[in-house]
């Protein structure tokens, strides 16, 4: 599902314009991205939260000049679903049909 399937599956439950649907959207998505751009989680009962997870800096190595470089710590975005969102989709997940792994080919 992508953003614009969203937009148009909000307008339709809701009745409200694609386009005011499209720019509360963008809203959230903004403030969610700057929230954690300064270092502020965002919590959403029941659904997840948005988290800054830190990275500890570690050893990689360049591929290409067979090279030990050093990583250095960082910070990166994360979800963490709620529970009752995880045990929603184990739910439903766990009733959908098996596909067969030749159908994915």
């Amino acid at each position: 599902m992508r953003k614009a399937d969203v937009v148009a599956n909000i307008a339709d439950k809701t009745g409200i314009a694609k386009v005011d649907v499209l720019v509360a959207l963008e809203s959230f998505f903004k403030e969610v991205k700057g929230s954690l751009a300064e270092g502020e989680n965002v919590y959403i009962r029941g659904f997840g939260s948005f988290v800054v997870k830190k990275r500890a800096k570690k050893i990689g190595r360049h591929i290409q000049k067979n090279k030990a470089i050093e990583i250095p710590e960082h910070y990166i975005p994360a979800f963490k679903p709620a529970k009752i969102f995880v045990e929603q989709v184990k739910d439903k997940v766990s009733s959908l049909p098996d596909e067969d792994e030749s159908d994915l080919d």
